[in-house]
């Protein structure tokens, strides 16, 4: 009888652990990926200057290429520098900006890429999307995952909170994300992919019934896992479906129309999930994000970014437009702005009481 499998897409390592970072170079040589030490660390003009004058000496072999935002021309230009140079793997090593210009400029190259995230901010860290700022605003553009992934708690406890705190929200809008899948597939027949899905929403939940906070390792471990497992359940999919949905849709929209404004993206997010079980009547687990989300000082009201209520509801309305083809809770309901915010004010209400 023929054994039938499949072959899932993931990095060969994935290190969670105390000062992982300071054994970058072993790790690499012991899992086959450098073995010549010749790598191209992609880092961050700030931030990454620190982590260069603590790694430098132990990657005397590597070329350091500091990345100047979070755009698509800054990919371009990194992935022309490091071109025929012959590197074994290009190293993100920062937040998700660093590490989406990284995955998008190897991905050009065709060199494997490593991934170093120095906060949990959002999924992004091992996901095969890279998110890049464009003449348009922001786009998704399709690249390998990537081949290792470090996490140093160490390092993660060092960065700002509040983008530790945003990686939260990103984590639980797996939950409403899922939802949305499901319910595309009972009125689109659009199919799920029943691994991805399973993944994506085991990494929420062991986020959304964690006890701990920020300041645990145990529930940083149990949060960096959750945004490893949402990237290979999207590498399982070949999209973003296991991870993005209406709370996505959301989020962009305010990406589009208040570019300068926008909160992190795991705090929209949040918001956005926490909305979204709202309008499909998961009353209830609409309350329990919410409760979770506020517990960990994450917003759960526009206000609480910076947007009034009229600002929310035109950018519910805009939403469906972000993601043309994804079918979501927001397609689904197709309402109208008096509609969307008679339900905002009932959400509002609800979270409020």
């Amino acid at each position: 009888m023929p054994v039938l499998t499949r072959l899932i897409p993931s990095p060969v390592v994935v290190d969670i652990s105390c000062g992982a970072m300071d054994d970058l170079a072993g790790l690499l040589v012991d899992q086959r990926i450098s073995a010549s030490g010749k790598l191209a660390m992609a880092i961050s003009n700030g931030s990454g200057q620190a982590l260069r004058e603590k790694l430098a000496p132990l990657l005397p072999d590597a070329d350091w290429y500091p990345v100047a935002d979070g755009s698509i021309d800054s990919a371009v230009r990194l992935a022309d520098a490091i071109k025929g140079k012959r590197y074994d793997a290009v190293v993100g090593l920062g937040g998700g900006k660093i590490i989406d210009v990284a995955k998008y400029a190897a991905a050009r190259v065709g060199v494997p890429m490593v991934s170093v995230a120095t906060n949990l901010s959002h999924d992004g860290i091992c996901s095969p999307v890279s998110t890049l700022d464009n003449d348009n605003g922001r786009g998704s553009y399709g690249v390998p995952s990537p081949i290792a992934m470090v996490i140093d708690l160490d390092i993660i406890r060092e960065a700002p909170a509040r983008f530790v705190r945003s990686g939260i929200g990103d984590a639980i809008s797996n939950i409403s994300a899922i939802a949305d899948w499901e319910l595309s597939h009972r009125h689109t027949g659009e199919q799920v992919d029943g691994l991805a899905a399973a993944m994506a929403r085991t990494a929420g939940e062991s986020v959304l019934r964690h006890p701990g906070t920020v300041a645990d390792d145990e529930f940083l471990i149990v949060l960096a896992e959750a945004l490893v497992l949402t990237g290979i359940a999207m590498s399982i999919s070949g999209d973003t479906r296991p991870a993005s949905g209406a709370c996505h849709e959301i989020s962009h929209a305010f990406d589009l129309l208040h570019p300068a404004r926008a909160a992190l993206h795991g705090e929209q997010v949040g918001l956005g999930a926490a909305f979204a079980m709202h309008l499909r009547g998961a009353h209830e687990q609409s309350g329990l994000f919410a409760e979770v989300l506020r517990r960990h000082g994450m917003p759960v009201l526009p206000e609480e970014i910076g947007f009034s209520a009229d600002e929310f509801v035109a950018a519910v309305e805009y939403a469906p437009q972000t993601r043309p083809g994804r079918f979501t809770i927001l397609e689904h309901l197709d309402l109208s702005t008096d509609q969307i915010r008679d339900a905002y004010a009932d959400y509002a209400k609800t979270i409020r009481s």
